[in-house]
């Protein structure tokens, strides 16, 4: 027999060399995007982690109230000294003496705003205190049993049974509803005084930053003060894209309200009483998102009451409607404001308030805005 010559053919193993070098380098690709994407996750996490550090231990320790109540101070202080400065101090001939004004202008804001705030405490508790008579109080009283008879009519016996049928027993029920809810009122009344002392250090805190933060971010000489400076810049701008978009949202509201509240029901022949001092409420409520919608529409309700329950159903069925439509409004005016679209602030505000309930809801605008404003420096995003 004789042997097979043995082969001098290459080709397989120049195959086997080529799929050898083609693994090695699907394999180089693969490690390379994979050091690509977790050094963008990385560059990411470094430019928001300002953001972070900031408003993390603020939503877990509930200290929302005092930054928004810090900001908005000193945004209204610097609003205020740069409406001074332009206005008056510029006209001074002599620098000298404008750089001696400089501190002047703050402390000026600072008193007209002290002003306002008491003028407006003032005013609102001795109207509080003028409304809340005996006389009004009884009144008060007579027209939810006129509705408790209404409702009498309407619903069914199984139902209508457990409602007071007189001031006595009215008294009753409202003394017992109170007793078995000591607890829970007791409660809220320990989260009012603690809110009004936050927002009471807020204004202080904002006083003093608005104070002692040079205006001039150049004043800061050593880099780290300057980095910290440039954080805190992005916050303000955040917030101030937020707060005056809020101001714009407040004011549709407003006047949407105020279509129904001296237009509609007018005409209906039931005008809501202190309709203008209502529509004055609605607006200032409406700067704080959500909970000041809250406010205002419990005020309409239980005015509606007066005239009967017609009206408080048509009064909620408007104000639920003027609600719902502020959600899209909300994302709309303020997704414009910050250069985000209507769907990805919704989603932002529904993540946030889904982990940080109310909290969460109330300073997710500013802190999308804030990140967006952060990628769209870094050319990120557009």
């Amino acid at each position: 027999m004789t042997a097979e010559p043995l082969s001098n053919n290459p080709e397989p193993a120049l195959n086997n060399k080529n799929n050898t070098s083609t693994s090695a380098h699907l394999s180089d690709s693969f490690l390379t995007n994979d050091r690509l994407q977790w050094s963008d996750m990385k560059s990411f996490l470094l430019a928001i982690s300002s953001v972070i550090v900031v408003w993390l231990p603020v939503l877990l320790l509930h200290l929302t109230l005092v930054l928004f109540a810090t900001l908005i101070t000193y945004a209204l202080i610097r609003g205020i000294a740069g409406w001074i400065h332009r206005h008056v101090i510029a006209y001074m001939h002599s620098a000298s003496r404008q750089q001696r004004m400089g501190k002047v202008a703050e402390w000026f804001a600072i008193a007209i705003l002290a002003t306002i705030i008491s003028l407006t405490v003032y005013v609102f508790g001795d109207w509080i205190a003028d409304k809340a008579s005996v006389d009004v109080f009884n009144n008060l009283i007579r027209q939810i049993l006129d509705i408790f008879d209404q409702l009498h009519t309407l619903l069914p016996a199984s139902i209508s049974q457990h409602l007071p049928i007189s001031v006595s027993s009215f008294q009753a029920m409202l003394m017992s509803t109170i007793k078995s809810h000591a607890p829970q009122l007791q409660l809220v009344g320990i989260h009012t005084l603690r809110g009004l002392g936050y927002v009471l250090a807020g204004v202080v805190i904002g006083c003093i930053v608005a104070l002692q933060v040079p205006v001039n971010s150049a004043a800061h000489k050593t880099p780290f003060t300057q980095h910290l400076r440039q954080k805190f810049d992005e916050l303000i701008m955040g917030f101030n894209d937020v707060f005056f978009a809020q101001v714009k949202i407040s004011s549709i509201n407003t006047i949407l309200t105020s279509v129904f509240l001296l237009g509609i029901l007018p005409l209906l022949g039931h005008p809501l009483p202190m309709a203008w001092t209502v529509v004055l409420i609605t607006f200032c409520a409406g700067l704080f998102p959500v909970v000041g919608n809250l406010v205002s529409n419990v005020v309409i309700v239980l005015l509606s009451l007066t005239h009967g329950l017609g009206i408080s159903i048509l009064s909620l069925v408007w104000l639920v409607s003027i609600h719902k439509l502020e959600y899209f409004l909300n994302a709309q005016i303020i997704g414009h404001k910050i250069r985000a679209s209507a769907w990805e602030l919704l989603l932002f505000i529904l993540v946030l308030e889904a982990t940080f309930g109310l909290a969460g809801l109330i300073s997710a605008p500013v802190i999308y805005a804030q990140i967006k404003r952060i990628l769209a420096d870094r050319g990120w995003v557009i």
